[in-house]
């Protein structure tokens, strides 16, 4: 007897045209330019443009440190999302980045990511930052995200002016 049984699509194999709607949610990631290159079943390609306002050190034109985390960690955020089957808040739990060179003055970086296990409550991302030649690569990633991060109920922040706050349900 054949089981005929299909699995829920994951939301990687149903994003085509849609993939900017990873990084949409995200103001921080829209403000410095990231995108959204590809997306697919658990994984994704986020890129950065270079920007002057970007750069850590104006002598040497390299980005900033900071900013390739936030891509890294934003792409395998993405990745997370496109491994799902519906879709949940993530939030990061452990990001650990090994630096290999600095990134080139001038030159947009890549982050390809793959979200390779989940569990009921937990995924776990591997991630790769370049300029294009992953053979010659800016930085390595491996991650950790909770999935359903945002279970407390929302606060009615119009509540009394004393400063107590009254709880919601939803």
């Amino acid at each position: 007897m054949s089981d005929t049984t299909e699995r829920p699509k994951l939301i990687g194999e149903m994003i085509g045209d849609n993939k900017d709607m990873l990084l949409a949610p995200i103001p921080f990631a829209m403000a410095v330019g990231m995108e959204v290159v590809s997306a697919g079943p658990a994984r994704a390609t986020l890129r950065l443009p270079w920007r002057e306002d970007l750069v850590g050190n104006p002598e040497t034109g390299v980005l900033h440190g900071g900013i390739i985390t936030a891509l890294i960690d934003n792409a395998c955020g993405s990745a997370v999302i496109c491994a799902l089957t519906k879709m949940t808040s993530v939030a990061t739990l452990d990001l650990r980045i090994d630096y290999l060179r600095p990134a080139t003055p001038g030159e947009a970086v890549l982050v390809d990511a793959e979200c390779y296990r989940t569990t009921r409550n937990i995924a776990f991302i591997r991630a790769l930052a370049h300029h294009g030649d992953r053979d010659n690569a800016i930085a390595h990633s491996v991650a950790t995200f909770m999935l359903g991060a945002n279970r407390t109920p929302p606060v009615d922040r119009t509540g009394p002016s004393d400063g107590t706050e009254k709880e919601t349900t939803a």
